[in-house]
């Protein structure tokens, strides 16, 4: 089948259009269209490729995502090979004087020489081969002759172009590094944690473990990232004059070159580099472990040459050690202000990063079995700037160990596994752990110290029981004055007690007072929501308000019951059963019953709803003309019908407006009605079905 000309310019068009959005985003972070739009953009280009195969170009957009897992990586030799760096480690400014002496030594140069100082990234090295400016191969670097086969994998970093900017030449090899931000790591463990999956131990290992995946679909999933720093083998290119001339004018071939560099005059000024860095390292979003002293002039590197498998004209200049070595003197647990427990390692004092450390975070329960911490152990522990210390790894040769019981020849570990405790440290609540997840947290969620600050800010919380000037800073004089442990407490506060707490005036103190007092009038859905049971948000509390009607149907409801009402999972019914099986929440609940906060409670409410709507299940996506979300949802739950975050097959209606996303593709995909909001209102009145 032929190709029109308009499918040709089309699909030409897209792809340079995608090019620009991605450079925009993953670049320069600057977005310059929405993502629906941008959604829109690539799917139609996904469309015509599919239409027309002949058209499918490896610099394409769609190129970057999927493919079929490999068996296992081919060998790829390096047209020059890729050499590392000698390494200096000594502190302070000897490092960039000894580099600057052996330089100018064998140059036979008096004169100051001048350099480029760059970062030394923490991540894992590759090379990139492009020909004709397209991205045809990527690979590890190996043992610096011979590396792995990665291109599938790379190419799924957004960083990369498919095909570089202007007049590339016949053949370029781009060397750098693939690292993770640290940001982006801790979002990408949250939600793999969530997912019940393992998270990235650090930022190093998950940029090398991603790359290094045979399946290309997971290193899609992950967060990583590129900086080009230097060349290999070139083929019909007048190289730039220097090193730094070299860096921009990868930069303006659209890869990205890290912007935290300098052209230094002699040894001084490299020190002052290496310096700077160190008290900025913290601030920088990627891990680092040093600094890099170039010569500029590329002549000169040419002159100076290469021994071994080093080059002549570059030095590490590192920083103190991140990791060092110490004893586990104990384990204890910590409980956050979310409820989760979190085994700490209490250490032998240890220098390390630049501080002495005597607590490192083990993370969950299941991080500890893995690692199989346990006390007595010598381990690795890691502190990289002013992140939270870690252990690493156990030094399993230097275990403490004992005779068997059973077998005096047999020697076995002195010390047990850990376990977390059942109830919680803080409140003796009883302990949950997640279905599928690493996380264990303290189900004592009004009750428990750890949490009273969240606890107290969500119950006051506008959507909750909104009390009026409850803010952070009141709260926070609050439970350290020792007035408020829990949200009952509230109701016994005097315009007296507040009025003596800094900052706060009487009148001031009796509209608080006014706002507890208006609060003890509520709904049942506010007042479930205010509880802060996990999992359990506004919209699922005003489910549970009117599937069960009151509050004493609702705890003693089972999970089987729970998972009867549409939208509520496993998950989410586990956690509710939970928290009502705790009695110190029931506790709670009947003094905040007993200190007058009610609610209008209608038995069998379940089976009692009525409206044009009721059985109809909406999705809300998109910006409506006249109606805001909250103003739809409202419409739609006093007509009878539900509001779901989420398209599936239950789904009656889907309700689009402007730039609507993935949710009304999910919706075409499955044939579910779609409306806009004249036909909604037309359904609320009863005039459409």
């Amino acid at each position: 089948m032929s190709v029109s000309v308009e499918t040709l310019g089309r699909v030409a068009w897209l792809r340079r259009e995608i090019g620009i959005h991605d450079r925009a985003y993953y670049e320069l972070d600057a977005p310059t269209i929405p993502d629906s739009a941008y959604d829109a953009l690539f799917r139609e280009l996904r469309e015509l490729e599919a239409a027309h195969p002949e058209l499918v170009a490896p610099d394409s957009p769609t190129q970057r995502v999927g493919g079929r897992p490999l068996a296992q990586f081919a060998p790829v030799t390096h047209a020059a090979p890729m050499l590392s760096i000698q390494t200096e480690t000594d502190t302070g400014a000897s490092g960039a004087e000894h580099f600057d002496s052996r330089v100018r030594r064998e140059l036979e140069l008096a004169a100051e020489v001048e350099y480029v100082a760059e970062l030394k990234f923490d991540g894992l090295a590759v090379s990139l081969r492009f020909e004709q400016g397209i991205f045809t191969q990527g690979a590890t670097r190996g043992d610096g002759v011979t590396g792995e086969d990665v291109t599938q994998n790379l190419k799924t970093i957004r960083d990369i172009p498919l095909r570089l900017a202007g007049e590339a030449p016949p053949l370029l090899e781009v060397r750098g590094e693939v690292y993770i931000r640290r940001d982006d790591l801790l979002r990408y463990n949250e939600k793999a944690q969530a997912r019940g999956e393992k998270p990235l131990v650090n930022p190093r290992n998950g940029a090398a473990g991603s790359i290094r995946q045979l399946d290309p679909n997971i290193a899609a999933r992950r967060p990583l990232k590129f900086f080009a720093y230097g060349i290999g083998a070139t083929d019909g290119w007048n190289l730039p004059a220097t090193q730094q001339e070299l860096l921009d004018a990868l930069s303006n071939f659209g890869l990205p070159v890290c912007a935290h560099r300098v052209v230094a005059r002699g040894w001084r000024e490299l020190a002052d580099f290496h310096d700077r860095i160190g008290k900025e390292r913290a601030r920088i979003p990627f891990d680092i472990d040093g600094v890099v002293y170039k010569v500029n002039s590329l002549a000169l590197q040419d002159r100076l040459g290469f021994r071994s498998r080093e080059p002549r004209w570059a030095v590490a200049h590192k920083y103190p050690a991140e990791e060092a070595r110490t004893t586990v003197l104990a384990i204890d647990v910590q409980v956050g202000r979310t409820g989760a427990l979190t085994p700490v390692a209490k250490l032998q004092p240890v220098f390390v990063g630049g501080v002495t450390v005597s607590n490192a975070t083990l993370h969950n329960e299941e991080e500890v079995r893995r690692k199989d911490v346990r006390v007595g152990d010598a381990v690795i522990v890691r502190r990289a700037g002013d992140v939270i210390p870690e252990v690493v790894a156990v030094v399993f040769d230097a275990r403490p160990m004992k005779a068997s019981e059973d077998d005096l020849f047999t020697r076995v570990p002195l010390h047990p596994p850990f376990e977390l405790p059942e109830t919680c440290p803080q409140c003796g609540s009883h302990v949950a752990r997640e279905e599928g997840g690493a996380i264990a947290r303290c189900s004592g969620g009004l009750v428990c110290p750890a949490q009273a600050r969240g606890a107290l800010l969500h119950f006051a919380s506008r959507r909750a029981m909104d009390i009026e000037g409850l803010g952070d800073k009141l709260v926070d004089q609050l439970i350290l004055g020792g007035h408020v442990k829990t949200p009952a407490d509230l109701y016994d506060l005097t315009v007296h007690a507040l009025a003596l707490l800094d900052r706060m005036g009487e009148k001031s103190a009796e509209n608080i007072v006014q706002a507890i007092e208006k609060s003890r009038h509520t709904s049942l859905a506010r007042f479930i929501f205010a509880l802060g049971i996990r999992n359990v948000g506004e919209s699922t509390a005003r489910d549970l308000a009117r599937h069960f009607g009151s509050l004493a149907a609702l705890q003693n409801a089972d999970a089987a019951a729970l998972e009867s009402i549409p939208d509520i999972g496993p998950i989410v019914a586990e956690s509710i059963v939970d928290f009502f099986a705790e009695m110190h929440n029931r506790g709670e609940i009947a003094r905040l019953v007993g200190a007058g906060v009610h609610w209008e409670e209608h038995e069998g409410a379940a089976n009692t709803l009525s409206g044009p709507l009721v059985g109809k299940l909406f999705v809300l996506t998109g910006t409506l003309p006249g109606l805001k979300r909250e103003d739809a949802r409202a419409l739609i739950e006093a007509a009878g019908g539900k509001v779901s975050g989420s398209v599936s097959k239950k789904t009656s209606y889907v309700v689009a407006g402007e730039e609507a996303g993935s949710k009304l593709d999910r919706a075409r995909e499955l044939g579910i009605a779609i409306l806009d909001e004249t036909e909604l209102l037309k359904l609320l009145h009863g005039e459409c079905s």
